[in-house]
C-alpha cells in the first residue's frame, strides 16, 4: 500500500545517506587519497612520477571499505576504477617486500602494470581485456616482459576470482548474454549512430565534469566536501527511487538491459502483445507488436537517461571512491535499448520496406533489441575513456557474444572518432591536467624546432654543466657538488673531456650512498 511505499522511500534515502556519509568520514579522516577514481594517478605513476602515500596500506584499507558503501549507497558510480587503484596498492604493497623491486622503481612500475591487469581482470571478469587495458590505457612503457606478467596476473586474478564464485552462477563474467538471431548488415547503420552517439555523450560529459570540477574549488560544496556527498546522495536518492530503471543497482539495470526476452520473461521490457497465428519455440519469441508495458518501460528508460547523464557529472569526482566505467555503460545500455526496440517495431510493421524485405520475414526473429544496448554500453564507455581495442575485448569477455564483435568494434571506432573531433583528451587524461601531474602523454604529437646541441652546453656567462664523471670523482667531489647545487639529479659522464652520457643519479640516492 501506499504506506508501505513511503516506509521503504524513506528507509531508501536513509540507508544511502548513511553508507554515502561514512564513506566520505572515511576517506576525509584515514586516507584521503583513497576518493576519486584512482587511473589518473595510476597513470602518472607508471609514467614516472612519485606520489608519496598514494599506493600505501591506509589508502587500500579505507579504499576497499569505501568502495563496498558507495556502491551501496546507490550513487552513479561504479567500482571497477578504484579496484585498478586497489590491485595497485595491493602490488606495491607485496613488491616493498622484495629488494628487487622495493630499490628499483623501474621494476616496480613493472609490477604496477601487471596489477592494473589484474585489476580489470577482477573487476569485469575480462583477463585478456584487462591485459590489454593496462598495455593502451594505463601503462607509458610496456615492454614485453610485462606483457607476460600481466598476462599471468590477469590469469591468477581471474582463475581466483571463480574460485570465490561471487556471482553465484557459476559463470566468470558479469553480464552473460545468449541470442538467438545474428545480425544482419542494414543494422550497421543504427550501430554507427549509436556510437555517434556515444561519442558525443563522452565529450559532452569530460567537458561538463572538468567543468563542474573546476568550479568544486570556488563554492561553497567543494570546501566542505562531506556536505557536497550529503547533497548529492540525497538527491540521486529521491529522484532515483519512484523509478525502477534507477532504483535497482547499475549493474542489475545493465544486465537487464542487456538480455533478449524470452516466453519467461515478466519484465515490461518484454510486454509484447501475443499473436495466436504465430508459433515459436518455447524459449523464443517472435517480434511482435510492443504492448502498454514496453511504452511504459521506454518512457521510465528515458527519463532514467537524463537523470543518469546529468547526475553522473556531478558525482564523478567527489571525495568518495568513485568509478566510471558501470555508469558509462548504464547510459549507452538505456540508449541502446530504446534504439532497438524502436528498430524492432519499424521492422515489425514495415517488414516490406526494401532495408527488411531481404531478412526479416513477418512472425520471424528479425532484431534483438538487447544487442543494440550492448553496442550502446561499449559505444558510450569509448566516448569517455577513448579506448577501442581493450574495450572490445572487454564487452566481448563481459557478455561472451562472440558473433556480434563486429558491432562492437563499429560502434567503439566510431565513437573514437567523433569524440576525437572535438578533443583529443579522455576523462583520465583531463583529471591528470586539471589537477596538475606531470604527466607526457605519449600519444601527443609534439613539433619539434630546437635541436639537441642547443641545450647540451651552457651558455656564456652560465656555470659549467653539474655532471658525475665515472673516471674521476670522490666522495669529496660528490659531497661538494650536492651542497653547491640544488638539482634534483646529475647526468653521468665517462670524463668531462668526452661528455659522453652513460647513465643519471639522482640527488636522494646520492645522499643515502653516502650516509651509508
Amino acid at each position: 500500500g501506499a504506506s508501505a511505499y513511503i516506509l521503504n522511500y524513506f528507509l531508501y534515502i536513509l540507508w544511502a545517506l548513511c553508507f554515502a556519509f561514512l564513506a566520505v568520514s572515511l576517506v576525509r579522516v584515514f586516507a584521503p587519497y583513497a576518493c576519486g577514481s584512482g587511473i589518473p594517478e595510476i597513470k602518472t605513476i607508471l609514467s614516472g612520477f612519485i606520489i608519496r602515500g598514494y599506493l600505501g596500506k591506509w589508502t587500500l584499507l579505507i579504499k576497499t571499505v569505501t568502495l563496498v558503501l558507495v556502491v551501496s549507497s546507490g550513487l552513479s558510480l561504479g567500482k571497477e576504477g578504484p579496484l585498478v587503484h586497489v590491485a595497485c596498492c595491493c602490488g606495491n604493497f607485496f613488491s616493498s617486500l622484495f629488494s628487487k623491486y622495493s630499490k628499483n622503481e623501474g621494476k616496480r612500475r613493472e609490477v604496477l602494470s601487471a596489477a592494473a591487469a589484474a585489476g580489470v581482470s577482477v573487476a569485469f571478469g575480462a583477463p585478456i581485456g584487462g591485459v590489454l587495458f593496462s598495455l593502451e590505457e594505463v601503462s607509458y612503457y610496456f615492454p614485453l616482459k610485462t606483457l607476460w606478467r600481466s598476462f599471468f596476473a590477469a590469469l591468477v586474478a581471474a582463475f581466483t576470482l571463480r574460485s570465490i564464485n561471487p556471482f553465484g552462477n557459476s559463470r566468470l563474467v558479469l553480464f552473460y548474454v545468449e541470442y538467438h538471431t545474428p545480425w544482419y548488415m542494414a543494422e550497421l547503420f543504427p550501430f554507427i549512430l549509436l556510437g555517434v552517439f556515444g561519442g558525443l555523450w563522452g565529450t559532452l560529459f569530460i567537458r561538463c565534469n572538468i567543468a563542474w570540477c573546476r568550479r568544486r574549488k570556488t563554492t561553497r560544496l567543494g570546501k566542505y566536501p562531506v556536505l557536497e556527498v550529503i547533497v548529492i546522495t540525497a538527491i540521486t536518492a529521491i529522484i532515483a527511487y519512484p523509478n525502477p530503471y534507477t532504483r535497482r543497482s547499475t549493474s542489475e539495470l545493465i544486465s537487464e538491459l542487456f538480455n533478449d526476452c524470452g516466453a519467461l520473461e515478466s519484465s515490461q521490457l518484454c510486454d509484447y502483445i501475443n499473436d495466436p497465428n504465430m508459433t515459436r519455440p518455447v524459449d523464443d519469441i517472435p517480434d511482435r507488436p510492443a504492448g502498454p508495458g514496453v511504452y511504459t518501460a521506454m518512457w521510465q528508460l528515458a527519463l532514467a537517461l537524463v537523470f543518469k547523464i546529468v547526475i553522473t557529472i556531478f558525482t564523478f569526482g567527489m571525495k568518495i571512491p568513485s568509478g566510471l566505467f558501470i555508469p558509462s555503460m548504464a547510459v549507452g545500455a538505456m540508449a541502446g535499448r530504446m534504439v532497438g526496440i524502436g528498430v524492432e517495431q519499424l521492422a515489425y510493421h514495415h517488414h516490406d520496406w526494401i532495408i527488411f524485405r531481404n531478412w526479416c520475414r513477418p512472425g520471424a526473429d528479425c532484431v534483438t533489441p538487447g544487442l543494440y544496448a550492448m553496442v550502446g554500453a561499449a559505444a558510450c564507455l569509448g566516448g569517455v575513456t577513448r579506448m577501442t581495442v581493450s574495450l572490445v575485448v572487454i564487452m566481448f569477455e563481459l557478455t561472451g557474444g562472440l558473433e556480434y564483435i563486429v558491432p562492437l568494434m563499429a560502434a567503439a571506432v566510431t565513437s573514437k572518432w567523433v569524440a576525437d573531433a572535438f578533443g583529443k583528451e579522455g576523462i583520465y587524461e583531463a583529471h591528470i591536467h586539471l589537477n596538475g601531474y606531470p604527466f607526457l602523454d605519449v600519444k601527443d604529437e609534439f613539433t619539434h624546432r630546437t635541436l639537441a646541441t642547443d641545450v647540451m652546453r651552457p651558455r656564456r656567462g652560465e656555470a659549467p654543466l653539474s655532471v658525475l664523471t665515472q673516471d674521476s670523482m670522490t666522495v669529496e667531489d660528490v659531497e661538494t657538488l650536492i651542497k653547491e647545487t640544488d638539482y634534483n639529479g646529475f647526468p653521468v659522464v665517462v670524463s668531462k673531456d668526452s661528455e659522453r652520457l652513460i647513465g643519471f643519479a639522482q640527488r636522494r640516492e646520492l645522499i643515502l650512498a653516502i650516509s651509508e
